[in-house]
């Protein structure tokens, strides 16, 4: 590096190569640009209001900024390692075309809050656009759940067979994970809405500046009280990647079950051609590849998480370097968590189809309707834990015995109770044992229907 330094004279001597480069982080605060430009202008024209500088340089600085705002976007304003970061870049383009004026717009910043302004601004932007998937992803969940509502699929416990579903309610319980995901986010969003712009380096500035008009022109609700904390504080990008986490939670736990649906064991869905692979080897093979990626990238998130985490732990007011590191860990899981809401959105709507005789088939090759037999004695009047016990030696009998409860005579069922009568197969028919569960929030199909429109009313709500 041969350039003089961007800071005082401090320092007599520049860097060392290898050090700049280390020191560097204008490879990945390049995606703030747009977001510092905006800053700038904002900060500007706050100096122009307190009388910090005049009109017409307030005006030369905005021209300026928005000139380099066109030169980016034209691919013409490429800054490099010599620069640092983005926000010397930008301030040495901006002497460059507006002259000495252009030294004038880091009065009463620093930085240190510049960074924090042009990176909460960035994530507004970032999260707005998530939750904007979200909904998306939710209503090609609610289309589903609407064709699937008398489909029925074997529900599980333990990953063994439990009692039997309506399709849909099982879609409609990652409906209500995507629900909270889309309102913590909101919840994240009301915190990062808060401005550091104009706490300087860690102390405020001794200009007057008027912060909260500068905030209020980039859209911000509120500032920071202090200071320090101002430019210190990374909650909002840690409970980001929080939220950011139980969004792949919720892809990666739909994105198992679609792999098991999708194996010959289970046989429930369809691969489409455009949105698996196949084998290089094995000519037979159709691959899960979008829910095995999803549910691979879902560690990375984590692991952005627990590193800013342990980042900020140890770190003493206010600002330190260390901080620098927040940036590729907000980057790249703003990244991932888009993609794979877009890939299983695209997954959900084009890439698999139910088999929904298959489904009927294996809901009626179990004992997923033993507990409505239970249920059954216990309506008549039978105590309930003595009709389990029956219950469980009937489907051992059946087990040694190679049947399964619909197989059994009449004269079986009365040889086990004599309260067991012909509407005992009604009882323990899947559709009639979905239906009967029609309790609030339950798997019976009233229930699911009034849940369905419950959330697609709840989802038309939040695209307003």
């Amino acid at each position: 590096m041969t350039q003089a330094q961007t800071w005082s004279q401090r320092f007599e001597k520049a860097l060392h190569p290898a050090i700049a480069t280390f020191n560097a982080s204008i490879g990945f605060d390049i995606e703030l640009i747009e977001y510092d430009l905006t800053g700038s202008v904002a900060h500007a024209k706050m100096l122009v209001k307190t009388g910090i500088i005049s009109p017409e340089e307030g005006q030369a600085l905005v021209n300026g900024l928005e000139t380099i705002r066109e030169e980016y976007r034209q691919g013409q304003f490429n800054p490099g390692v010599d620069a640092e970061d983005i926000h010397f870049a930008v301030e040495r383009r901006l002497t460059e075309i507006a002259g000495d004026v252009g030294k004038k717009l880091h009065t009463g910043r620093s930085r240190n809050d510049q960074v924090g302004t042009d990176t909460r601004l960035y994530l507004k932007d970032q999260i707005q656009q998530i939750r904007t998937q979200i909904l998306d992803f939710q209503g090609v969940l609610l289309d589903l759940a609407t064709n699937h509502v008398h489909t029925l699929i074997p529900g599980y416990t333990h990953l063994q067979r439990a009692q039997p579903l309506s399709l849909a309610h099982h879609l409609l319980a990652y409906v209500e994970m995507a629900h909270r995901d889309w309102e913590r986010l909101g919840e994240v969003y009301q915190r990062v809405n808060t401005s550091p712009l104009g706490c300087g380096a860690l102390a405020g500035t001794t200009f007057p500046i008027d912060r909260h008009y500068s905030a209020e022109l980039l859209g911000f609700d509120r500032v920071y009280a202090n200071s320090l904390d101002g430019v210190s504080d990374r909650d909002w990008a840690i409970e980001f990647l929080g939220a950011s986490s139980l969004i792949l939670v919720h892809l990666s736990r739909l994105s198992e079950e679609i792999i098991f649906w999708a194996s010959q064991e289970f046989g429930f869905i369809t691969l489409t051609d455009s949105c698996s692979t196949g084998s290089s080897i094995m000519p037979q093979k159709k691959n899960p590849d979008v829910p095995e990626l999803v549910r691979g990238k879902t560690g990375r998130v984590f692991g952005h998480l627990q590193g800013l985490l342990v980042l900020m732990k140890g770190l003493p007011l206010a600002y330190n370097k260390d901080l620098q590191e927040d940036k590729e860990a907000l980057f790249d899981a703003v990244k991932t968590v888009k993609g794979c809401l877009e890939a299983m959105t695209i997954l959900l709507s084009q890439g698999m189809e139910f088999r929904p005789q298959r489904l009927a088939e294996a809901v009626a090759e179990d004992f997923s309707n033993a507990t409505d037999v239970a249920d059954y004695l216990a309506t008549k009047g039978v105590p309930f834990r003595e009709a389990y016990n029956l219950v469980g030696k009937v489907v051992r009998t059946c087990l040694e015995s190679g049947k399964l409860l619909k197989d059994l005579t009449l004269d079986e069922w009365k040889s086990l109770h004599p309260e067991f009568d012909v509407d005992i197969y009604d009882a323990i028919a899947p559709l009639q044992v979905v239906a009967a569960r029609n309790s609030y929030g339950g798997t019976g199909f009233e229930q699911v229907k009034s849940a369905l429109q419950n959330a697609r009313d709840r989802w038309e709500a939040a695209q307003s």
